[in-house]
């Protein structure tokens, strides 16, 4: 069956773009066309990034992208710009720090609205197409801020100064002037304690990503200095973990994170990032405690990226979709009675 919609998007590599490329909204990909045109026609920019295997991405696309009531409000109110965050972080690290300076939060898919300068002047993340639970609808966020852009220059341009301030204090490195040194480790190590869940591991409360960096500098302080404390946050965590069901009991790897304390609820896609450094964090736990289970968690996540995450080509693929027939987690759940005659 031939689609009714082709947008620019179709000429596009990246997975992500591709998914959109059927949609009736008209979008561009990052670059000078779609650059030119917002400066040319004075028009504020829609600018949406997220990735491929995102599972609020697939809902706003298939609740707003492919509506063609809303696609017209956008098409006639924006310059709409799709980015995959996999093909340019560069982009997805500043207008996530956009996000979180506007919002105080931030995630996928992440919808900016800026200036034809690129300057954000609004922004969130996941729009319901209508009212709903507290959230303003799209199209109505769409009208909105359409309409604020058009009547309020002067705030839009006191805006843009501020925010351009903002970013820049953020990305800007300021040199301390102090010597590097080991009390750096042991500041770390107190900021990981008073974040630390004693009861179900990990650190502070829903949602939880396993934070595999952070068990590992925690290693090497149990090992440079001898604290008791640092090895056991790092086993109670791991335990947990393993237990949990962010971890895939039968096909191994970890999702990418917890939407419970406990790690019981996984949210279901697979991140290769969070795989890798997962089995090497593992691997030091065995290295540390000789405790067989570490080595075997280490070894079933590999297995699994080897199965499931390389490419015939010899490279791997970095993530695998939460979503299976349009159902997040679908592929991964059981009912009890498939258990029990499994």
């Amino acid at each position: 069956m031939e689609d009714k919609y082709t947008n620019r998007l179709i000429h596009e590599t990246s997975p992500y773009l591709l998914q959109h490329a059927h949609n009736p909204v008209d979008w561009f990909p990052w670059g000078k066309e779609a650059l030119t045109r917002a400066k040319k026609e004075g028009r504020p920019i829609l600018l949406s990034i997220g990735y491929s295997s995102c599972h609020w991405c697939h809902v706003m696309e298939k609740e707003s992208f492919e509506n063609e009531a809303i696609a017209k409000i956008m098409n006639e109110r924006f310059v709409n710009i799709k980015v995959d965050r996999e093909e340019r972080p560069d982009l997805d690290e500043l207008y996530m720090n956009a996000v979180q300076v506007m919002t105080g939060s931030g995630g996928w898919p992440m919808t900016v609205f800026l200036t034809p300068d690129l300057v954000p002047f609004h922004a969130g993340t996941y729009f319901p197409p209508e009212d709903r639970g507290g959230m303003p609808g799209f199209p109505k966020v769409l009208i909105t801020v359409s309409d604020y852009y058009k009547t309020h220059q002067e705030e839009i341009k006191k805006m843009e100064r501020q925010m351009k301030d903002t970013l820049r204090q953020i990305v800007e490195i300021v040199p301390s002037g102090e010597t590097l040194n080991e009390k750096v480790l042991s500041k770390a190590f107190y900021v990981l304690e008073s974040q630390f869940d004693p009861i179900y591991g990990g650190f502070g409360k829903a949602p939880k990503f396993p934070n595999s960096m952070a068990l590992s500098l925690l290693l090497r302080h149990w090992k440079s200095g001898g604290s008791k404390k640092a090895l056991e946050m790092v086993e109670k965590t791991l335990e947990k973990m393993a237990d949990g069901g962010i971890y895939d009991q039968l096909g191994g790897g970890f999702h990418r994170y917890s939407v419970d304390e406990r790690w019981l609820i996984p949210h279901f896609e697979k991140m290769l990032y969070d795989n890798a450094l997962l089995s090497r964090t593992y691997f030091e736990a065995f290295q540390a405690t000789k405790r067989e289970r570490y080595r075997r968690v280490g070894e079933e996540i590999l297995d699994y990226v080897l199965r499931e995450m390389k490419s015939p080509g010899g490279g791997f693929y970095s993530t695998q979709d939460a979503d299976s027939e349009g159902v997040e987690g679908k592929f991964y759940v059981w009912t009890r009675d498939e258990i029990k005659s499994a």
